[in-house]
């Protein structure tokens, strides 16, 4: 996790000294506070929402106990329910209804 968290601090870094690369004004406070943008309207449990992403088309939903998985940050793969997993994984994933796959 601590992995995770430097990598986005240089990708941040980096989008804010290259000009016309930044991201969303609000994107950037909901990362800034460990958050992340959700495609949902409202935020999956354990998260609360904290304003919104993407100039207003995601919800920037936050931990509120510490004990969350994000699928990719536990190496997996959010796919849609149509695919079958070969092993499926506990974490979660943007969209909602869609899975965490180890293996399609």
């Amino acid at each position: 996790m601590k992995l995770f968290s430097c990598l986005m601090a240089l990708l941040l870094f980096l989008l804010q000294a290259v000009p016309g690369l930044g991201l969303p004004r609000d994107t950037l406070h909901c990362l800034e506070h460990h958050g992340y943008c959700f495609h949902l309207k409202s935020c999956p449990e354990p998260f609360a929402a904290f304003g919104t992403c993407y100039r207003r088309r995601r919800t920037c939903c936050v931990d509120t106990t510490s004990n969350f998985h994000i699928c990719q940050d536990e190496g997996g793969h959010c796919v849609p329910p149509e695919i079958r997993c070969l092993q499926e994984q506990e974490g979660l994933c943007p969209r909602r209804g869609w899975k965490c796959c180890m293996e399609v």
